[in-house]
């Protein structure tokens, strides 16, 4: 009787585990999230002074990763970019629009948007 129930306990312990552990992989498997941003600067010193420091210490510590900020860039068909171009990756689409609808970003952005006109975009990458 004890190795009935021993083996009981074992297989119930071995499924909980199985099931952690296949939670666990499936919260891993968000592709990441890609924002590229497009600004029209009107006035340069005034924009990286009062938006450009503020915005990047908001969206670093909401877990964005900084890409690509204002590079050459060369367009290869169509019109090239008008402004600077900066690209931000995440984790998830969700952390992304996270970190844009914050309340710690909303209050830089109302700074730069007396600098610069934006066109913004995030989209999900291809699982990593």
């Amino acid at each position: 009787m004890k190795a009935h129930v021993t083996f009981a306990l074992a297989m119930a312990a071995s499924f909980a585990l199985g099931a952690a552990a296949v939670e666990r992989l499936h919260a891993q498997a968000k592709p990441p999230a890609y924002a590229i941003i497009e600004a029209e600067v009107s006035d340069v010193a005034a924009y990286m002074k009062e938006y450009a420091a503020y915005a990047s210490v908001t969206l670093t510590d909401a877990g964005g990763k900084f890409l690509a900020r204002s590079g050459k860039a060369a367009a290869m068909y169509g019109e090239p970019p008008q402004g600077r171009i900066i690209i931000i990756a995440f984790d998830s689409l969700e952390k992304a629009q996270a970190a844009f609808a914050s309340e710690d970003f909303q209050a830089v952005k109302r700074k730069g948007d007396k600098y610069a006109k934006f066109r913004m975009w995030v989209v999900e990458g291809l699982p990593q």
